[in-house]
């Protein structure tokens, strides 16, 4: 995909985020076997982070891209990379299209490291159903049938599966889905044990605690649901749709619209006109923006709605500094819900 990413001083300005340095590492511990601490690389800092709290110090973690003025869907992948990725235990990415540079990684380093691909525990990914629902299951290893993906990843030589190419009409921004992140915790803890039998009873410790965290989250979007259910609002692109949704929030943005800037295209016109419209009518609640990129379109709708006095929110896509994931959701949640108030 090509987008329009924004300077790294306009991130700053306009996000008010810091960025994030060096990628998120844990200190190394006893690790595997005595051998030291299990390597773990993640796509981006947001998979890094709960790898990082799942294995504790008997972890090291690399996540590749930390910046938020790099955009994972372009991403270029270096030599350096390249060396990380074939020294790993057990990989993390997204998925969906979204990090496929990483895929490429892990082909050319002919690294047979297990990969667990968040897109695939989301309800929504194709031929997801054989998830188990995750409200019944807080705290306790997945049946047979949730780990047969795992099992596939295991083998080491078969990284060319559906979760790896952008899929039509799937939202591959599943961090943003406190439900789906649940599911892949209690795999990395299923996969760290496998890697570590030492240290597996602490891995699954450390990921139950992670998940009541996460079930924070739910219950926090289960509140904005029973006082704002059907609101409205836009969004520039799909990136928050699954934290919208789970809020019982109304998506009023054209599919055309979205879509287009995603993609880093010119919205049509008539989309563009549309969209206007939309603001104009007097029942959306909040715009929300991806910070992390820009355009046009997207600086006419932002100038729109501040004309009009509509809340514009800004989410990113990779994790700030100094925030945990549970943090970062929780303050995009909070701002969510104040912003409706208002």
């Amino acid at each position: 995909m090509t987008r329009r990413l924004l300077p790294a001083a306009a991130l700053v300005a306009t996000a008010s985020l810091a960025l994030a340095g060096c990628a998120g590492t844990t200190a190394p511990g006893d690790g595997q076997d005595g051998g030291g601490a299990v390597q773990v690389v993640a796509s981006t800092n947001v998979y890094g982070s709960l790898a990082a709290e799942v294995g504790g110090d008997a972890v090291e973690v690399t996540s590749i891209i930390t910046s938020l003025s790099q955009d994972p869907h372009s991403y270029e992948a270096s030599a350096r990379d390249q060396l990380t990725v074939s020294q790993a235990d057990l990989i993390i990415e997204n998925g969906g299209g979204y990090d496929s540079f990483l895929d490429g990684l892990v082909d050319s380093s002919g690294s047979e490291a297990p990969v667990l691909t968040a897109a695939e525990y989301s309800h929504d990914f194709p031929g997801a159903e054989g998830h188990d629902d995750h409200g019944d299951e807080h705290g306790s290893d997945h049946g047979d049938e949730d780990h047969a993906a795992d099992d596939d990843h295991a083998e080491g030589d078969d990284h060319d599966h559906a979760g790896h190419d952008h899929i039509e009409g799937f939202n591959e921004h599943v961090w943003y889905d406190p439900h789906t992140v649940a599911h892949l915790v209690e795999d990395i803890a299923h996969e760290l044990g496998e890697i570590d039998p030492a240290n597996a009873e602490t891995f699954e410790t450390n990921a139950a605690a992670l998940i009541e965290r996460i079930d924070g989250l739910e219950t926090s979007l289960e509140g904005i649901a029973q006082d704002r259910t059907g609101d409205r609002i836009f969004v520039t692109e799909p990136v928050p749709l699954y934290l919208t949704v789970a809020a019982g929030l109304e998506n009023a943005t054209p599919d055309a619209f979205s879509e287009a800037v995603e993609e880093g295209q010119d919205v049509p016109p008539a989309t563009l006109l549309e969209a206007q419209q939309i603001l104009r009518a007097g029942d959306v609640r909040a715009v929300i923006v991806n910070a992390q990129t820009g355009g046009a379109e997207t600086t006419e709708v932002v100038n729109l709605a501040e004309s009009l006095e509509i809340p514009v929110l800004e989410f990113t896509e990779l994790m700030p500094e100094g925030v945990d994931y549970v943090e970062w959701m929780q303050q995009n949640i909070d701002e969510l819900a104040g912003t409706l108030t208002r």
